[in-house]
């Protein structure tokens, strides 16, 4: 696209985006980006592997300022991570649904992350995903596929019209240590292919805020916005106190360019979830 746009003469989206927030102090475009969230896509509970209570990460989250938290444990394939079976999930609904009538008007939506499998397919089953709000979809195994081979089964996943949110596109490790112990580097996949699958199936790229994610990675983050997609800044906490690692990724967006009106959880619930269900 930005070769593109120069032999046509024109300045590169990114280009454009960028200099109009020039004269912004980075802390103050990250304070802004902050307060422009209303809430968080990507969250685990004591259900999988996180360490916490449903209710302990939605009073966390309403004590940050979200008006709405997506709760999104692992599907059944991560057993590591006590992926939940479809009777499981099924279960954790009728607890998230008794838990907003007294959390009223904070909301927790319901969603999971689901493993995209390694032809593409997503490992829950389809008319439970058709029912949640929000659906995350992303990639934890066999992550050293061939470079084509893992392009075909992202852009498959993203395809698929029950996926709102691409999560940790790269799923690299850049912090050692913590829940996922040593380094590991980025997957390889065309980015430009699957980032245009993104825009056009409108699904959200993840900004992953955890430290030790980042993901993903700067050059490709800016080849996302250049691409047009939206995105979704999220904590994929796993604890109370991780929920307020959003400014790690509002950092990130600011350094490179993402306005605000492109990130999906600036929306309130209502207009979040008329575009998650725009698709079905």
């Amino acid at each position: 696209m930005v070769i593109e746009e120069a032999l046509r003469g024109e300045t590169p989206v990114y280009l454009r985006r960028l200099e109009a927030t020039e004269g912004e102090p980075l802390d103050e475009a990250t304070a802004a980006l902050r307060s422009a969230l209303k809430g968080d896509l990507h969250t685990h509970s004591d259900w999988s592997d996180g360490g916490s209570p449903i209710l302990e990460m939605a009073e966390t989250a309403r004590s940050l300022g979200h008006e709405y938290l997506a709760l999104t444990d692992h599907s059944p394939r991560l057993k590591v991570a006590n992926g939940l079976s479809a009777d499981r999930l099924r279960r954790q609904l009728d607890v998230v649904a008794e838990l907003n009538e007294s959390l009223a008007p904070f909301r927790i939506l319901t969603g999971i992350e689901v493993d995209i499998l390694e032809d593409g397919a997503l490992d829950q089953e389809p008319d439970l995903l058709d029912s949640l709000d929000v659906v995350v979809a992303s990639v934890h195994s066999k992550l050293r596929m061939d470079r084509v081979t893992m392009t075909g089964r992202m852009v498959a996943a993203i395809a698929n019209p029950r996926v709102n949110v691409l999560g940790h596109c790269t799923g690299r490790i850049v912090k050692a240590g913590g829940k996922r112990g040593g380094l590991r580097p980025e997957s390889e996949f065309d980015a430009a292919l699957v980032f245009d699958a993104c825009a056009a199936y409108d699904v959200a790229v993840e900004i992953n805020s955890r430290p030790e994610r980042l993901d993903p990675p700067k050059r490709l983050l800016r080849l996302a916005v250049e691409a047009g997609c939206r995105f979704s800044v999220d904590s994929d906490a796993h604890a109370p106190g991780q929920l307020d690692w959003q400014p790690f990724g509002c950092e990130r967006a600011a350094r490179c360019g993402v306005p605000a009106s492109q990130i999906v959880n600036t929306l309130g619930a209502d207009d979040l979830l008329t575009w998650t269900r725009s698709k079905l």
